[in-house]
């Protein structure tokens, strides 16, 4: 009997001993592991710049230049290079084939001198580094789902684009007239809130010189606070707003776009060729950011979604030549307005600045006048650097109107403010978003209104 019990016990115990005997050996997570096999970084590099040797750790300190011509042909043989342009009146349907065209690389850079060759490749690495998706291509998914969407209204989208600007001065205001009288240091720390908001420094004084009046040393509301604030930055704003006239009395009406990278030039470009071709005008598209593949792509499908025939050349081919065609065939074919891209680069430059002017002038050959619009087109996350955007493109490129884009929630829309009390440029359109109806005619009341943190649904 003691034997069977044995064994029945032993049997028991090892029965429950027998699951725990395989998880004794365990596996060592190093056999799991096998390491990762990663490209050497010298070949992304070649892959990518063409063996350029472009270094990989610079964010936007440089831009593309053109390839010039040599001497002064430039600017005088330039119609030798008609048989490589292309005037695309593309076709609706044409649309979904072209966004699965879109280059994925840039191409070789042409041959030239060594030297040459380098510093080329080494521009176009750094332009994708500085601007690599300027906005999503017309007609992409992501626009697809977003027009879908139930929309809000323009005021509401405007407000949430000024949060930023408006949380911080809404929250600082409540903080300085909530129970407390007005004072000489109240008012001195209400005018270093509004200058931190970029709003500069005279309309700032204005703001607390007008609050001032009357109140000192009595309690104001943070509501009342906020509605002169409204009101001033109105003041400044109104005269600013205006619309873009075209003149009629110009066949084709030129407009010319710059700006820095990636302030949304193509798309805004865009969006104002479908107002334009909505209004019954007769629209061209010249793709003059010829460094960027992206950007030539991206402009014949907003050609082809609003009917406007694109000029574009092959990627780095001479900007100043594709306007040259570019001005010629737009007057050929009768059109009424001529919108003419251009690839983006930093205000510092001096060479690529350099390379606008000569634009410039290339157009003034065909018509003196010309370009009648020269618009600007200013981030509205950039800030203080925005103003000094104004004054170089400005002094460059004759600047006659701005247009504000990417006004999210990180947006600094204050800076508008302080522009439009220094040089008094008219503030043409905003665009608060990607759709092809995202970009409307500027408003100094709503504005105001939203900086202000007045905006009310209706």
């Amino acid at each position: 009997m003691s034997e069977q019990k044995r064994g029945f016990l032993g049997r028991l115990f090892g029965g429950r001993q027998a699951p725990a005997r395989p998880e004794t050996p365990e596996t060592p997570e190093t056999t799991q592991e096998t390491p990762e096999t990663h490209a050497p970084e010298t070949d992304a590099r070649d892959t990518d710049a063409a063996g350029s040797g472009a270094p990989q750790g610079e964010p936007t300190a440089r831009e593309p230049v053109e390839a010039e011509p040599s001497g002064e042909t430039a600017e005088t043989s330039v119609p030798e290079e008609v048989s490589s342009l292309s005037v695309e009146p593309t076709a609706p349907e044409t649309v979904e084939a072209k966004l699965t065209e879109v280059p994925v690389s840039e191409p070789d850079p042409a041959p030239a001198a060594e030297a040459s060759v380098e510093q080329s490749s080494e521009d176009l690495a750094e332009e994708r580094v500085a601007e690599p998706v300027e906005e999503p291509v017309a007609g992409g998914p992501e626009e697809t789902s977003s027009e879908e969407a139930p929309r809000r209204s323009w005021l509401s989208r405007l407000t949430a684009g000024l949060s930023r600007s408006s949380a911080s001065l809404t929250g600082g205001i409540s903080s300085l007239f909530t129970k407390r009288k007005l004072d000489a240091a109240t008012l001195e720390e209400l005018e270093d809130l509004l200058i931190q908001a970029d709003l500069g420094v005279e309309t700032a004084m204005a703001i607390t010189e007008r609050i001032a009046e009357g109140r000192f040393n009595k309690q104001i509301s943070p509501d009342e606070v906020r509605r002169i604030l409204a009101e001033e930055v109105t003041k400044v704003l109104a005269p600013v707003a205006q619309p873009l006239v075209l003149d009629t009395g110009h066949k084709p009406h030129v407009v010319l776009v710059v700006g820095v990278n990636g302030t949304g030039k193509t798309t805004t470009i865009g969006k104002l060729a479908a107002k334009l071709s909505a209004e019954g005008r007769k629209v061209m598209l010249a793709a003059g950011d010829t460094f960027r593949a992206a950007a030539v792509e991206q402009l014949k499908i907003w050609g082809a979604r609003t009917g406007a025939p694109v000029v574009a050349r092959d990627t780095g081919a001479d900007a100043a030549g594709l306007v040259f065609d570019a001005m010629q065939a737009a007057r050929d074919a009768g059109s009424d307005v001529l919108l003419i891209d251009t690839a983006g680069r930093l205000q510092n430059r001096a060479e690529l600045m350099a390379e606008l002017e000569k634009v410039v002038r290339v157009i003034r050959k065909h018509d003196p006048s010309a370009p009648h619009s020269v618009l600007l087109t200013l981030d509205a996350t950039t800030g203080q650097n925005a103003m000094n955007q104004v004054e170089i493109f400005g002094r460059t490129a004759g600047v006659t109107g701005l247009v504000m884009t990417k006004l999210d929630g990180t947006a600094r829309g204050g800076i508008l403010v302080a522009i439009a009390a220094k040089h008094a440029l008219p503030v043409h359109f905003i665009g608060v978003g990607e759709g092809i109806d995202d970009l409307e005619p500027f408003t100094a009341e709503d504005f105001a209104s939203a900086i202000a943190g007045k905006h009310t649904e209706h």
